[in-house]
């Protein structure tokens, strides 16, 4: 499961908010996973929680809030709620596959799941068990495959009030049921960001953005500088398992030093030269403040930076997009190297959501989640209030049937159909992402404007509002490279051609 991952500090953005950004990538064989924004009420929470893949059940808090989250329409994979606000306006995504070192998983071996990973598996009616409906023939309290991102969204973010909170309880799950892969988990609160991995099978590391900075984060255990005195004192700006110096230094961990978790702790190979660093490259090379150049592949380049600039939605949503433009590695250069590095911008990304934390307005309005389905490339992000008990059937109603009803299937089809025909639809793209930006920002700042003015604010009618817009802009631009890309057929032929 291939994403990345940006971070952005309250201090580094345009407005003052904190924003944390995926990309959900597909790792499936037919290139996308058809996925939804869903609002899970505190009724619909279930009491006890059995994952999908590795069978793990897990009792949870009587006292969920609400909370959005991006589930998958099929269910014969889990739920994989991706990512999400709750009604504290605290937020997550969720995950960052990382990778680790064999000296680590030595030490600390991943779980052992009893269904393939990512694999094709039986629909799981029994994910939610109802309080007082039938109970599936196991245990109530089982770990045997622990927890993944099939199941990180649903069982943290209903019970969490702040970043904080959400390192301090994720660690709670990891440290007693386990986990069977590499994660890297993002939260965020109105103030803080916090970045957590985990390490092995039941250790994990986490450490705060400075509010000054951004981090582009790829497919690799990316932290670069840990302090483990603060992490095991005090706790300002980093946290870890309780035991974390032990583990480091009774299994010969540390390679540096000063202790480094990418060198000591991650993998720094030759596939994430291909694969992973040239992305951290691309974005830091869009958002700057690097002290000096680096080549695509270094293992130097920091994990957070200070921006040029101030750092404004859609800057996020170009990093999230990126396919190497202006240089030689952008795979439509045509270039011999331009398939040599893996975009950040790619055709299986399922979608993105960047949420952004307000500090300038009411509770109920700060907490946006701007989503986008499908190739980056080709999409347009949308803003919605998450304050509210319903979504918009446009953004919300993804069927497994392909149809341009459908905000997932119709982003799906203009990616596809601007894709084959890249530099003659481009010119339709760009107009489509500019004009869904500029119309998006001016009906929250007209919502925003009326609350200031104490009008009472309906979420639901402004969300609906953005989604009828998104529909007539997203129906437009399809018509649009639909024509382009029939007139750029290959069998096309006219009279006067000869």
């Amino acid at each position: 499961m291939g994403c990345t991952t940006v971070l952005v500090g309250k201090k580094a953005s345009y407005d003052g908010s904190t924003m944390i950004a995926r990309n959900d990538d597909s790792g499936g064989p037919t290139g996308f996973c058809p996925k939804r924004l869903a609002v899970i009420r505190p009724e619909d929470q279930p009491k006890v929680y059995r994952s999908n893949i590795s069978e793990c059940v897990i009792p949870l808090p009587a006292d969920p809030m609400r909370y959005t989250a991006v589930p998958n329409v099929l269910n014969n994979k889990g739920i994989w709620g991706s990512a999400g606000v709750n009604s504290a306006n605290v937020a997550m995504t969720a995950t960052e596959t990382l990778s680790t070192n064999p000296r680590v998983l030595g030490a600390d071996p991943l779980l052992i799941t009893r269904t393939p990973l990512r694999g094709d598996t039986p629909s799981n009616s029994e994910m939610f068990i109802p309080e007082d409906g039938p109970r599936p023939s196991v245990p109530e309290h089982v770990k045997y495959g622990g927890i993944g991102e099939e199941d990180i969204v649903v069982i943290v973010l209903p019970y969490i009030r702040s970043a904080r909170d959400g390192v301090i309880r994720l660690a709670s799950l990891l440290e007693e049921y386990g986990t069977y892969e590499n994660n890297g988990i993002a939260f965020q609160d109105r103030d803080e960001i916090w970045w957590m991995a985990t390490i092995g099978g039941h250790h994990w590391i986490a450490r705060r953005l400075p509010d000054d900075c951004y981090a582009v984060i790829p497919n690799q255990l990316w932290m670069d500088r840990f302090d483990l005195d603060d992490a095991l004192s005090e706790q300002r700006e980093f946290m870890c398992s309780s035991d974390m110096r032990e583990f480091i230094s009774g299994n010969h961990l540390s390679l540096t030093e000063v202790f480094n978790p990418r060198v000591s702790l991650g993998s720094c190979d030759d596939g994430d030269r291909i694969y992973n660093t040239p992305r951290a490259w691309s974005g830091t090379r869009i958002l700057g403040g690097l002290d000096k150049e680096y080549p695509p592949e270094s293992f130097e380049i920091p994990w957070c930076l200070k921006p040029d600039r101030l750092i404004t939605v859609e800057d996020v949503k170009y990093v999230l997009s990126d396919h190497f433009q202006n240089t030689g590695f952008d795979p439509y250069s045509g270039k011999p190297e331009s398939r040599k590095y893996r975009p950040i911008g790619i055709s299986r990304t399922n979608f993105v959501s960047i949420t952004q934390i307000r500090p300038y307005v009411p509770d109920h309005l700060s907490a946006i989640e701007w989503l986008a389905y499908c190739s980056n490339v080709f999409n347009v992000c949308c803003p919605f209030y998450t304050d509210t008990d319903v979504e918009p059937e446009y953004i919300s109603e993804t069927a497994e049937r392909v149809s341009t009803e459908s905000f997932y299937w119709a982003s799906a089809l203009i990616g596809a159909l601007a894709d084959s025909h890249f530099y003659i639809c481009i010119q339709h793209i760009e107009r489509y992402q500019e004009s869904v930006a500029g119309r998006a920002h001016a009906i929250i700042n007209r919502y925003d404007a009326a609350a200031a003015n104490g009008e009472n604010i309906v979420i639901s009618d402004a969300n609906d509002e953005i989604a009828r817009m998104v529909k007539e802009e997203t129906d437009n631009a399809l018509r649009n490279v639909l024509g382009t890309a029939t007139l750029d057929m290959k069998n096309a032929f006219k009279r006067a051609d000869t």
